[in-house]
């Protein structure tokens, strides 16, 4: 059973992987009407990433005998200048979303919360495959910069993503 101090933290992770989710369709709805198919198709991606995470989160509560409480989600960004700002945008986003995870699971260590330190584990691992895929990303754009070519290749690239559900439930 969730202590009612984990299960509000908890409750405000789903609500922060849901906005995330919105953000990232956002990204993908913008990509997609600045004609950049490979870029739109990452980011959607991204958001269907985002909302099996909120699931995950929704789920665990419910199996530890909480209750999920979903909350208006807040406004996000439409329009970003280029892709570069995006993916910093990207990153920027996935390095709080990383420090909302550790600030669980230190959470659940002062809670002795062991079942969810477990849970947690995954996501903390994710978050570190998010911003290194962000990352590299700004990299590569940063060294193709103005170059139309590298830009045309790198979606093209990025139009091959797929969509796979994590094992861990």
């Amino acid at each position: 059973m969730l202590s009612k101090k984990m299960e509000e933290a908890l409750n405000a992770q789903i609500n922060a992987e849901m906005w995330s989710a919105y953000l990232y369709l956002s990204m993908s709805a913008d990509f997609a009407s600045s004609g950049k198919p490979g870029f739109a198709n990452w980011m959607n991606i991204q958001f269907q990433e985002e909302q099996e995470h909120a699931l995950k989160f929704l789920n665990y509560v419910i199996s530890r005998g909480g209750k999920p409480v979903l909350k208006p989600i807040e406004a996000v960004k439409t329009s970003w200048s280029s892709p570069l700002e995006a993916f910093e945008d990207t990153l920027h986003h996935e390095q709080k979303v990383t420090s909302l995870i550790n600030e669980l699971y230190a959470l659940a260590t002062e809670e002795k919360d062991y079942a969810t330190q477990s849970m947690l584990k995954w996501f903390i691992d994710e978050q570190v495959e998010e911003e290194e895929t962000a990352q590299g990303i700004i990299d590569a754009l940063r060294m193709i910069s103005d170059n139309g070519f590298g830009l045309y290749t790198l979606d093209k690239e990025l139009a091959a993503r797929v969509y796979t559900p994590s094992t861990q439930e």
